[in-house]
């Protein structure tokens, strides 16, 4: 890593697993004790997988804390689509211990929110769903997501986002 990168934050660690795409630009790595490295691009997080490393993009970061010395992430996978939305499910959170976190715990706060275009929250009669307009990284325009609580009628949740993805399209028109 040359002098510029140690001192801006920037570059990928000696020996780091993941294949950047072209024009994916690292902002900030980190250590993680045990091995890997967490590193901010500007795609996504890639965080230690198996013998590897693998990229959350910033649009399915579903949660991000930094406390003690731990950055623990709970990611979102997309588990159906209702229409033009994605529905998501969070995953377990995992948990990183960083020695030495540098901007990473930052930068992953920058871009989390700067991902979130708009954010509304829906009751239903049991539970309720986050809406959340998201710019997803390398791809133009928005993506509706709902989040439902865990409990909440899948069936209801689904109804509605694909009723609100055809309202959003027809005042786009």
């Amino acid at each position: 890593m040359g002098l510029l990168n140690r001192f801006f934050g920037g570059g990928v660690p000696p020996g780091f697993p993941g294949e950047l795409d072209r024009g994916e630009d690292p902002v900030a790595a980190a250590a993680v004790e045990g091995g890997g490295h967490l590193v901010v691009t500007s795609l996504g997080l890639w965080i230690p997988s198996g013998e590897g490393a693998r990229r959350v993009g910033w649009h399915l970061v579903g949660k991000a804390t930094w406390g003690e010395g731990v950055f623990t992430l709970t990611e979102s996978e997309e588990t159906g689509r209702a229409g033009a939305v994605a529905v998501l499910a969070d995953r377990e959170p995992v948990r990183f211990r960083l020695p030495q976190p540098g901007k990473v715990p930052q930068q992953v706060r920058l871009r989390v929110d700067g991902s979130v275009r708009g954010r509304h929250r829906h009751e239903f009669p049991e539970g309720g769903a986050w809406f959340v307009q998201r710019k997803v990284p390398g791809r133009d325009g928005v993506e509706l997501q709902v989040r439902p609580d865990p409990g909440t009628d899948p069936a209801l949740v689904e109804a509605v986002a694909a009723e609100v993805a055809e309202k959003l399209a027809n005042r786009a028109e």
